[in-house]
């Protein structure tokens, strides 16, 4: 079993510290394999902020793969927004915009969809998504095949389209056909798992984290994450899927818990659509 602790939108800068050490809590009680940050790390790129989020990684003692978001580039520091607009993400966080993190039982692929030219918009370039594509296509047997970004690929609620990612009409398909089973992302601070392709068929899926620890929290629904379990043993027997829990912080105990648990189906390797040339 395989499992991934998916946080998102911690936006440091206005974290709750009782949030912050419940997740810790959280972590350290699930060990996870890996912990996924899709973005806005940070409330204003500032260097305290990153500063309290390296510390937050370091204290989380597991490998994390993150990619930054829309607040992750200064945004009233003008010349640093023009000349050099990841450089307090990569000092915090590590060079790479796009990291990629291989084990046994997971792929996870990290797209950086921030234009430091676009306030808040996301982007995917054509060649962003072919290199996914590339990628995806050389996973081994067994590994759930994730792909992180930061703005969504789905809404599912209309003042959210606006939000959606730019260039998902050409990435969604290509990745479905590519073999993605999950997309993971954040942004709109509001949790949800919904279907990739236009069709269930596929079994795809576009999994939505809320504000890990920001007061900045939206719906009625508290400070969220999403946590990830994959067997990969169950194919053997024909079945593959994920399960996909929600954990939203309970501030009368001081602590996270599972509020929402589902189970996602997932394409077997031979399931795969054929690779078009």
């Amino acid at each position: 079993m395989t499992r991934l602790l998916h946080i998102s939108d911690t936006h440091f800068g206005t974290e709750q510290d009782a949030v912050v050490q419940a997740l810790l809590d959280l972590a350290r009680r699930l060990s996870p394999d890996l912990v996924v940050l899709s973005g806005d790390i940070t409330q204003r790129a500032r260097t305290r902020q990153f500063a309290a989020a390296r510390q937050f990684v370091s204290d989380l003692g597991f490998p994390v793969l993150a990619i930054p978001g829309n607040h992750d580039i200064p945004l009233f520091n003008i010349a640093a927004r023009v000349f050099n607009p990841y450089g307090g993400y990569k000092r915090a966080m590590g060079v790479n915009l796009e990291p990629v993190f291989s084990s046994e039982g997971l792929l996870v692929i990290g797209v950086n969809t921030t234009r430091p030219a676009r306030h808040k918009n996301g982007e995917v370039s054509r060649v962003q998504v072919e290199r996914v594509c590339a990628r995806l296509r050389q996973a081994r047997p067994g590994q759930l095949r994730v792909i992180v970004v930061h703005q969504p690929l789905r809404a599912i609620v209309e003042e959210d389209v606006s939000n959606l990612l730019i260039g998902r009409q050409v990435a969604i398909p290509a990745w479905v056909e590519a073999g993605a089973d999950l997309v993971l992302g954040g942004h709109i601070h509001l949790p949800y798992v919904v279907p990739l392709g236009e069709s269930t068929d596929r079994r795809a899926w576009v999994v939505q984290a809320g504000t890990a620890t920001s007061h900045r929290v939206r719906g009625g629904i508290p400070n969220s994450v999403n946590v990830l379990e994959h067997h990969a043993a169950s194919m053997a027997d024909g079945v593959a899927n994920c399960v996909v829990e929600r954990w939203d912080f309970d501030s009368s105990v001081g602590a996270f818990s599972s509020v929402h648990r589902k189970v996602l189906p997932l394409a077997l390797a031979g399931e795969l659509m054929p690779h078009k040339n």
